[in-house]
């Protein structure tokens, strides 16, 4: 418990508190308030806190906190930004548990979660033990806990900071989203480190241009968010992200302060040299894929930053054999490959396919969609993308949220139109990964493109079950292929 007035003492952006009470938990769902709870009125895209404080109250909420005095028979703390003094009252409800880690955020369009994981297992072999927090997981030791938003909330984050200071982890690496950052769910936290891997189009259904969505990546590192970044020097904007605090570079074209040469790109995985600061590490890596190359050269040059030897780097770095969800290859029984990956970018789909053309004997044949109630621009562009990467493509559905699914799968179509390319429409996602296996002979591969880690199909709200790896088993025993355990 702590006192209302306690919690707020000398906080930026109070105007005033008026009343007392001892405050056990913070909430900003009113809908989940409990007795001693303190309630954010959170303005959000499509509703406003203010309007159920009153809900709140009656669910047991102590006190309230607004940007305008509201008609609650409870104490009432007003501010200036309600998003603000959340993040901030959440440190020091939970012991500011920030001051004790050394904290690693990694932002970019593409490559966060394999970055990540990449400085996570360097941090093991070095003997530490390490938080992770990101998209698909959060890692406190060895306890793995389901991910939903890439970054939580600030009352998740600074709850999830506190457990894993308690547990002795000594670093947390974690990505950090645009959205995050525009949405204040990291205000008053300091990075030792900020890793900015690439910018591409993506989030545009939020941010509505580019340049906005830019300037919330490039407004994570600033003085006193981030004491020092490393950065993509081979992307147009990634000197330009990291300007405004110090910072070091990474790249294969331009030649900065840590640079990779000797790339081989192998059938399941790359190889290559990393220089930085004289040192030259030879490395293998299990990750295909030039992106990998790039990936890997953050993870390593972040931790060397940090003074980790370059033989715990090493390890950590060929010691990691798949990232889930991530150019995931399934463990199956069959002539041909099955690969999951995330991408649901345009960008991110050249990367995938690029990657596994390399090392596919036989035809690539791609099954994919795009999520409803986003960005509708890139829907054609993948379109056209995958028709014209791929050897035959498969068009489906992949969380149509409240859209029509043929809706969104028209708009793809416009794209692969345009191409030569042979496709064909399933809007059912299950059958159109049953129509690709049927489809594939030795040396193909199917790449399952858009859901990666996820486990669900959202459909009008609700997330029904629908976990890639289960569905490709299950179709693979019905067609007599099976998969390996």
């Amino acid at each position: 418990m702590m006192l209302l007035t306690e919690l707020f003492k000398e906080i930026p952006g109070v105007v005033r508190v008026e009343g007392e009470a001892e405050i056990g938990g913070l909430c900003v769902d009113s809908r989940r308030a409990a007795k001693s709870d303190l309630y954010f009125c959170q303005p959000g895209a499509h509703f406003d806190g203010h309007d159920f404080a009153m809900a709140a109250v009656r669910k047991g909420a102590a006190a309230v906190v607004v940007t305008h005095p509201l008609d609650v028979p409870v104490p009432q703390v007003q501010v200036k930004d309600v998003r603000a003094a959340l993040s901030l009252a959440a440190a020091r409800f939970y012991g500011e548990p920030a001051n004790g880690l050394r904290l690693i955020g990694v932002t970019g369009t593409k490559g966060k979660t394999t970055t990540t994981y990449l400085i996570r297992a360097i941090l093991q072999q070095a003997g530490e033990k390490t938080g992770l927090i990101g998209t698909v997981n959060t890692i406190i030791g060895d306890q793995i806990i389901p991910g939903s938003l890439t970054t939580p909330e600030a009352i998740d984050f600074q709850r999830t900071l506190r457990m894993m200071a308690d547990q002795g982890v000594t670093s947390v690496v974690m990505e950090v989203s645009a959205n995050a950052v525009t949405l204040k769910r990291l205000y008053g936290t300091t990075f030792e480190v900020g890793v900015f891997t690439n910018f591409s189009q993506d989030h545009l259904d939020f941010y509505g241009t580019m340049d906005n969505y830019f300037a919330a990546k490039k407004a994570f590192f600033t003085p006193g968010f981030v004491k020092r970044a490393l950065t993509n020097a081979d992307d147009v904007r990634g000197c330009e992200a990291v300007e405004n605090v110090e910072y070091q570079c990474y790249g294969v074209t331009h030649q900065r302060d840590a640079y990779a040469t000797d790339i081989e790109m192998l059938e399941r995985g790359v190889r290559y040299t990393l220089n930085y600061q004289g040192l030259k590490l030879p490395l293998e890596l299990a990750l295909p894929g030039l992106f990998n190359v790039y990936n890997s050269m953050a993870a390593a040059v972040c931790c060397l930053s940090m003074g980790v030897d370059p033989v715990h780097v090493k390890a950590g770095l060929e010691g990691m054999h798949a990232v889930p969800g991530r150019i995931e290859l399934l463990k199956t029984q069959t002539p041909y490959r099955v690969i999951l990956d995330y991408a649901h970018s345009p960008d991110s789909l050249v990367n995938i396919l690029s990657a596994v053309r390399q090392f596919t004997r036989g035809r690539l044949i791609t099954v994919f969609g795009c999520g409803g109630n986003r960005d509708t621009s890139k829907r054609p562009q993948m379109g056209k993308i995958a028709g014209e990467m791929s050897d035959f493509t498969v068009i489906t559905s992949d969380n149509p949220r409240y859209e029509d699914p043929m809706d969104i799968i028209g708009q793809i179509k416009e794209g692969i139109e345009q191409t030569q390319g042979d496709y064909i429409i399933i809007e059912n996602r299950t059958e159109a990964i049953r129509f690709a296996l049927e489809m594939a002979g030795a040396g193909d591969t199917v790449v399952l493109a858009g859901k990666g880690h996820e486990t669900y199909q959202e459909i009008k709200g609700v997330k029904h079950p629908f976990d890639e790896r289960v569905v490709v088993a299950q179709l693979l025993e019905t067609l007599g292929a099976g998969a390996k355990e």
